[in-house]
């Protein structure tokens, strides 16, 4: 979506619209799901566009493709709105990746965190979701360590 440059969330949304169905029909055509990441606009992305689920979740539906879908970064969604096991649950059609970190600072998926993985695992496992959970984020440590237990948190 890029940063908003003092265009309103409708004209941005508009844009957005314009340019992804430009480029839809290619990706159905080759059976290529084109993802949109939702992300911070507080800390890490200031004037990100695309920083919230509801914005995000418009411009999946105008775009009206099944090969359009949002990367839902469960990072910065908890930083940008909360609501995390809704607004997944609410809007899995419209999601086609998922990105993990802890916050505060994209770190690793312990206890000095304060997103607690299992039950949103659990709720995604319980929808029609697929696709698969990306972990992204800068190990404190050993990256092969901080990894395995990312999986053993996230495996449900």
């Amino acid at each position: 979506s890029g940063n908003s440059e003092g265009r309103s969330s409708e004209e941005g949304l508009a844009n957005c619209v314009a340019g992804l169905r430009r480029v839809t029909g290619a990706a159905e055509e080759k059976g290529i799901t084109l993802c949109m990441e939702l992300l911070n606009s507080r800390v890490n992305h200031p004037d990100y566009q695309c920083d919230r689920t509801a914005w995000g979740v418009a411009l999946c539906r105008a775009v009206g493709s099944p090969r359009f879908k949002l990367l839902y970064d469960i990072y910065h969604m908890e930083i940008m709105e909360g609501d995390l096991i809704r607004n997944i649950t609410d809007h899995i059609d419209c999601i086609g990746h998922f990105h993990t970190a802890g916050n505060p600072g994209r770190r690793d998926l312990d206890d000095q965190q304060e997103i607690y993985y299992p039950p949103i695992m659990q709720a995604i496992a319980a929808t029609s979701y697929e696709g698969y959970v990306g972990h992204e984020y800068r190990p404190k440590g050993d990256a092969i360590d901080s990894l395995e237990h990312a999986f053993e948190v996230c495996n449900v």
